[in-house]
C-alpha cells in the first residue's frame, strides 16, 4: 500500500473514530437528562450541609449559580476560593451560590467547608441522583439561573469567578436594564 493511501486511510480512521466518540457524548448527555440554556431548571430539594433542607423552589426569584462540585475533584478545588469570593461580592445583588457535593464523606466535606472558609449554602448528594437529573457528568459544573428559573448559562470546568465578563454577566441577569424601578409619585402626582 502507497505513502498516500495509507495516509488516506489513517485519515479516515481517525475522522471515523472522533464521530464516534462525539455521538456517545452527545448520546449520553440527552440520555442523563441533561438540561439546555433556556429551559426551566429541574426543581429539587436535597440535604443541606451539616443539617436541614435545600430547595430550589424556596430561591424562586433570585439568580442561583447552582455548582455540582466535590472535594476530590482538583478543579473544583482550584475554583473554591473563586466561587467563594464570587458569593460574597454578588450576596447583596440578589445572587445565591448553591454548591451541591456530590461528595459520600461527610468528615471530607466539613473539612473542606472549613479549610476553604466557605460561606455560600452547601447541598448533598452523595449518590449524584440529582447531577444526573440536570445531566453532569463533569465536575465542577455551573448552571446559572436567571430569576425565573431558567438556565442562563451552563459551564463546563473550572471558571475564574472573579472574571469581569463572568460578573457583568450575573449582574446583568440579576439586575436586567430596563428593569422599572418603583418610584415615589413626584409631588404633582400625589395631588392630582
Amino acid at each position: 500500500m502507497g505513502k498516500a493511501k495509507r495516509g488516506t486511510l489513517v485519515a479516515a480512521v481517525v475522522v471515523a473514530a472522533a464521530g464516534v466518540a462525539a455521538f456517545l457524548v452527545a448520546h449520553r448527555a440527552s440520555r442523563l437528562g441533561g438540561i439546555k440554556v433556556g429551559q426551566p431548571a429541574p426543581p429539587f430539594t436535597v440535604p443541606s450541609f451539616p443539617s436541614g433542607q435545600v430547595s430550589l423552589h424556596d430561591r424562586r426569584g433570585r439568580v442561583v449559580l447552582v455548582n455540582f462540585w466535590a472535594t476530590w475533584c482538583p478543579p473544583c478545588v482550584d475554583e473554591s476560593p473563586s466561587l467563594e469570593k464570587f458569593g460574597e461580592l454578588m450576596r447583596n445583588q440578589g445572587v445565591e451560590v448553591l454548591g451541591i457535593s456530590v461528595d459520600q464523606d461527610p468528615a471530607a466535606l466539613q473539612k473542606f467547608i472549613d479549610q476553604f472558609h466557605l460561606t455560600f449554602t452547601i447541598g448533598r448528594d452523595p449518590n449524584q441522583e440529582l447531577a444526573h437529573r440536570y445531566g453532569t457528568f463533569q465536575y465542577p459544573e455551573t448552571y446559572i439561573l436567571d430569576r425565573e428559573g431558567r438556565v442562563a448559562e451552563k459551564i463546563i470546568g473550572p471558571i475564574d469567578w472573579q472574571d469581569p465578563r463572568i460578573i457583568a454577566f450575573v449582574e446583568d441577569l440579576a439586575n436586567p436594564k430596563g428593569a422599572v424601578t418603583p418610584q415615589k409619585p413626584s409631588q404633582t402626582e400625589s395631588q392630582e
